[in-house]
């Protein structure tokens, strides 16, 4: 008879459900938890305290075919015979509710029963089933009433406790020492150790209050080989009692048979150190692997597709949301592993250290694996400005080189990568530039998010270069006639200006690119006209200044 598969529900503590005082619940058979909990119904029943996962009804004399597993299961006895206490009626009830997986049985007083059989209070003192006596003011509905808000209470407190981990493991993998800082930050939200073990099995890394028995070390390094790409084809099986699942998201070492506090234990005691048996032919590693040994729950979880870095993970408890929290620490491991492995990433960092230490931006620039580029400067719409909003930013754009300020991204993009609006975004693009031309393309990013923030479109590009008059001048002499004629400007009058003159005299529009008020930009244009001695009223002086502004940055 296969396993009874409990709902996928948040397990809520018997001793919570007994603690709710409304109901007037009481326990007259079955064992005991030794754990009385708070009454929250908080708890994830990891412990050796019975769990339940619902409330059924039935008045089915045999009610075996109609659970799942897990249930409290409410009756008032309708349907015992008169002689049932003379006979193996109740044995045989409790035996099936047991072989279900029932988790606990509830009668209900009135108007059947006035008392609890006491057939039935032995029968499932000797199935070792909890019997909980509701009283004739307790509706079933009532107790599967409070449930149910047991496990909305424990669904969002373990929500949040999932949250708040994954926010602190991004958080620790922007510190200085991401790798260690985030094994860190993993063992003290899963109350245990982590373990980060490298291609060749070596300890890259680990954190934990209390370091484990070599027992449990060995267990875990051996169940990091399942997970590692090309080992666990080679090792085969690991050991007496293992059922290995390839090719799927978890892999269980130690086969499992109920206990007598209602939970699981080994059937085989796993051994730190089994011989290898060969395997009939290779198969796929999965990606993650648990076992459980002296009491300690293990994990590993392979990162990255080929990399063969493994993280290991041991507790003393299992919490459902701890697959959660260790994946996410998988996943940012994956990231900063595979970044200091590619190729891609130690040609970026040399090519940090080479400008750094004096070199020119076109010498390294072959380095990042382009000739040309386009600057791009984004400003968020609702969402807040974030490391993780920049990162997906310059993942959407093709870029790694992303620099997060404080209120906005500027993302160095390959010139062959054509950048499209994006969902939340502004965003202003440079023309192409040549390394030596990326302080000129940052100022034309700018200005083009400028204006794209001022039009309301989500999306601006700086004007390509074509065949003008302006191209029959020296360039030296007219940067040299843009310089003389704005001499008298200061940096804000200058910008001031030149966005002015862009949104072609617009007030409300220049106020709003430049983040000023509206009488701020008068007042500075007028400013301009009082220092440079002319009517920006007439097309030609504006046409003039234009050109000289223009010039002015090359």
């Amino acid at each position: 008879m296969p396993d009874p598969a409990v709902p996928p529900t948040p397990p809520v503590p018997l001793a919570a459900l007994l603690a709710r005082e409304d109901l007037g619940l009481r326990q007259i058979a079955g064992p005991r938890d030794t754990d009385t909990g708070t009454g929250t119904g908080t708890g994830t029943g990891t412990g050796t305290g019975t769990v339940i996962h619902w409330a059924h009804t039935s008045e089915m004399a045999d009610p075996y075919p109609y659970l799942l597993g897990g249930e409290l299961l409410l009756t008032a006895g309708v349907h015992i015979p008169e002689a049932a206490g003379s006979g193996t009626y109740f044995d045989d009830y409790v035996s099936r509710i047991v072989a279900a997986g029932g988790a606990a049985l509830g009668f209900g007083l009135a108007p059947v029963h006035d008392t609890v059989p006491r057939a039935l209070v032995a029968a499932c003192d000797a199935y070792g089933l909890p019997l909980l006596e509701v009283p004739p003011r307790t509706t079933f509905s009532g107790v599967a009433r409070a449930v149910w808000q047991l496990m909305a209470q424990a669904r969002h407190a373990e929500l949040r406790r999932v949250t708040e981990a994954q926010q602190s493991l991004a958080a620790a993998a922007s510190r200085p020492d991401p790798v260690r800082a985030v094994l860190r930050q993993l063992a003290q939200r899963v109350a245990g150790w982590a373990v980060l073990y490298g291609p060749e099995g070596a300890v890259i890394g680990e954190a934990g209050r209390e370091a484990p028995g070599d027992a449990v070390r060995g267990a875990l390094a051996e169940l990091a080989g399942v997970v590692r790409p090309g080992v666990a084809a080679a090792a085969g099986t690991t050991g007496p009692g293992s059922a290995r699942q390839t090719g799927g998201s978890e892999a269980t070492r130690a086969t499992a048979a109920p206990d007598s506090a209602g939970g699981t234990r080994p059937s085989t005691p796993p051994s730190p150190s089994p011989s290898p048996s060969p395997s009939p032919s290779p198969s796929p590693s999965p990606t993650s692997a648990s076992d459980t040994i002296a009491g300690t729950h293990l994990a590993t979880y392979a990162l990255g597709a080929g990399q063969g870095f493994v993280l290991g993970v041991a507790a003393p408890h299992r919490d459902p949301g701890d697959h959660t929290i260790a994946s996410v620490a998988a996943v940012l491991l994956s990231l900063l592993t595979g970044e200091h492995q590619s190729g891609s990433g130690a040609a970026r960092s040399s090519a940090l250290v080479r400008l750094l230490l004096g070199a020119e931006p076109q010498a390294v620039a072959p380095l990042l694996g382009a000739d040309r580029w386009l600057v791009v400067h984004g400003r968020p719409g609702t969402q807040p400005c974030d490391p993780v909003a920049a990162s997906a930013l310059g993942a959407a754009l093709g870029s790694p080189l992303v620099d997060l300020a404080r209120d906005g991204v500027r993302v160095l993009v390959p010139a062959d990568r054509e950048p499209s609006p994006q969902s939340g975004w502004t965003l202003g693009v440079s023309a192409p530039a040549a390394p030596h031309d990326w302080p000129t393309a940052d100022a034309q990013a700018a200005r083009a998010l400028s204006r794209a923030r001022a039009t309301r479109t989500p999306l601006f590009r700086h004007g390509t270069h074509r065949p003008a008059l302006t191209d029959l001048l020296s360039p030296d002499e007219a940067q040299s006639h843009a310089r003389a004629l704005l001499a008298p400007l200061t940096g804000p009058l200058t910008e001031t200006l030149r966005t002015w003159l862009s949104l072609h005299g617009s007030w409300d529009r220049t106020a709003v690119a430049l983040s000023v008020h509206r009488n701020t930009v008068r007042q500075r244009i007028a400013r301009c006209a009082a220092l440079l001695d002319t009517d920006l009223d007439d097309p030609d002086v504006r046409m003039e200044l234009w050109f000289a502004l223009r010039h002015s940055e090359r």
